[in-house]
């Protein structure tokens, strides 16, 4: 690390050189205006005026791409934050499975376009700003979203309706997007610190977390399209056991959407109250799924392994609800409250 002296060029004010190798990097010269932002953790962030003027492009070359690893790399080019992602190939026209891929890749991402296409080529670009949105709001878009799912596949396995379950099976390309959307405009934060602010930070030391609650939330979508899969896949599309035992499961999603809730509330909030709550009810939460399991009355294998599959489902999606509380914990404990000081 490298040590610069402050110097006074003023009754007022202090100065410091910026770094000659750091200058020549950023294109930086005389006259030239900066950003300056200040941390809430006494940290100042220095950046070059073009870091927010220009717009980040990413070329694809597909030559020695099969469809699927050019799908991968525009999803990948857009969640680093590339405005703009081309697809080209250098030794003639795209052929049509690499084209299918780019639209398949277009209609999966928020806010991408086509805007350009040639034979060799095509340009997509990303309309999305981080001053659309908060990182906050789209953790409570996905929440939301996958507590809906959960909703949706449970009750079409109480009243056997493919229909309701093949509803909750849509919602997870919308749960998809808003994942990979909160993973660009992570990833746009750490870059440029100044973005912090348009996303809803004050810095950027909330980000790891986020990152990691995302992606709980994420998997909590998926477990409830495997609850909506056993509904497509079950004869007569509902469990078959009796109506009370259905009831308790239904009394059990119902305390697993409280906490996935309140785990996302305690992370935004940064309560560590709420966190401590979480882990409170998923202790009773459990003690419910395991009282299900020895109540269950004899029935076929097959039977008995669909019931257990939607009891797991739930269980890991609560599970991730306290992996959340606990990074909401260590978001709330790094801030002032009733229950910590920090000198």
């Amino acid at each position: 690390m490298e040590t610069r002296k402050v110097q006074r060029l003023g009754p007022s004010t202090l100065a410091m050189t910026l770094p000659a190798e750091w200058a020549s990097a950023q294109n930086v010269e005389k006259g030239d205006e900066i950003s300056i932002r200040m941390g809430t953790n006494g940290a100042l962030t220095v950046l070059p005026e073009s870091v927010q003027m220009d717009e980040p492009e990413a070329i694809v070359h597909c030559e020695q791409l099969d469809a699927d690893a050019v799908e991968r790399a525009i999803v990948a080019q857009y969640v680093l934050g590339r405005r703009i992602i081309r697809v080209e190939d250098d030794e003639g026209a795209l052929n049509s499975d690499i084209i299918n891929a780019v639209y398949r890749a277009e209609t999966q991402l928020m806010g991408l376009g086509v805007i350009e296409e040639t034979p060799e080529s095509i340009a997509i670009r990303c309309s999305v700003d981080a001053e659309d949105f908060t990182l906050d709001n789209l953790l409570e878009r996905l929440e939301r979203t996958g507590r809906t799912m959960r909703g949706e596949a449970i009750k079409a396995l109480d009243h056997g309706n493919p229909d309701l379950a093949q509803r909750a099976l849509n919602r997870e390309r919308q749960a998809n997007k808003i994942f990979v959307l909160l993973l660009r405009l992570i990833f746009t934060a750490h870059e440029n610190p100044t973005a912090s602010r348009s996303v809803g930070l004050e810095d950027g030391f909330p980000l790891i977390g986020y990152r990691s609650i995302a992606k709980n939330l994420e998997l909590t979508a998926d477990n409830a399209e495997d609850i909506a899969d056993i509904v497509m896949e079950t004869e007569g599309h509902r469990l078959s056991v009796e109506k009370s035992v259905m009831h308790e499961i239904r009394d059990l999603t119902s305390a697993v959407d409280d906490i996935t809730s309140l785990s996302v509330e305690a992370a935004v909030e940064r309560d560590y109250d709420l966190a401590i709550d979480v882990r409170t009810s998923f202790a009773e939460l459990a003690a419910h799924e395991r009282d299900i399991l020895q109540g269950l009355p004899e029935m076929q294998n097959e039977d008995l392994l669909r019931v257990r599959e939607v009891l797991v489902s739930l269980e890991q999606t609560a599970q991730y609800a306290v992996r959340n509380a606990e990074i909401a914990a260590n978001l709330a404990l790094n801030e002032e409250s009733e229950h910590t000081t920090i000198r």
